[in-house]
């Protein structure tokens, strides 16, 4: 079995630049080969690694909606299509969810990439997923069976308060997960006095923080893959360090 990393926390805390620098971390250091999961429907993890997508699992759904060739059942179909959706690249692979179906609505998707994903993971040493913002995914149980839950949350109140409502639903739940780890991001001057008081009032440990990085913003405004970021990178040695405690 795949050692599998999951990320989650609320809307536009990093959670994907992160889980591209996790994979950067992963394939540089020859722990490979490694699966990268687009669990959100805003799909762009492949954007922050640089591989383009023609297929994903929702494009799979809504194609076997309208009608399989004649002669093709729709298992051989979806087996066909989602073979299709992985993205190969160096040391390691992409599967994308893609859109929601319908108005708002993307379960049917979500459900195909649970099942194929169990297909799928005994192929990889790594399994870095990228889940959707807010709780969701924990809900409908597609975050389960995780060796490490990274929580990540920015500077914030609403963010370490987004942590501490996911941890409470991961118990809740019972969801299989091994550890959980917080990472605070975008990190200026260390972390403030009272976001410090908060998470002490809240339970809340940060096992790592990363700071506010020049070159994370640079290589999103000239849309540059993170793999080709130095390591000298402030965010770049910040996770590499991450990586080092949790393996």
């Amino acid at each position: 079995m795949p050692y599998s990393i999951g990320l989650a926390g609320k809307g536009g805390t990093g959670k994907t630049t992160i889980s591209g620098l996790l994979i950067k971390y992963l394939v540089e250091n020859g722990k490979i080969p490694v699966l990268a999961v687009d669990a959100d429907s805003n799909a762009n993890l492949n954007e922050v690694i640089g591989l383009q997508v023609n297929e994903t699992l929702g494009d799979a759904r809504e194609e076997m909606k309208t009608g399989v060739a004649t002669g093709m059942t729709k298992d051989i179909f979806m087996e066909m299509k989602l073979e299709q959706a992985v993205v190969e690249a160096q040391g390691f692979d992409l599967i994308v969810m893609g859109r929601p179906e319908g108005a708002g609505c993307y379960c049917a998707a979500n459900s195909l990439l649970t099942q194929y994903l169990e297909r799928l993971i005994d192929n990889y040493a790594f399994v870095v997923i990228d889940n959707e913002a807010g709780m969701e995914h924990l809900s409908r149980r597609t975050t389960q069976n995780i060796d490490e839950l990274i929580l990540v949350s920015d500077h914030s109140v609403k963010g370490i308060r987004a942590i501490s409502h996911i941890k409470e639903l991961v118990k809740e739940l019972k969801l299989v997960v091994k550890r959980e780890s917080v990472v605070i991001n975008f990190v200026a001057n260390g972390i403030d006095p009272l976001l410090s008081q908060e998470m002490e009032r809240l339970q809340i440990a940060p096992t790592a923080t990363i700071p506010v990085d020049e070159d994370l913003r640079r290589f999103d405004l000239e849309q540059k893959p993170l793999f080709e970021m130095q390591d000298t990178s402030k965010a770049v040695m910040a996770v590499n360090e991450l990586m080092n405690i949790l393996l």
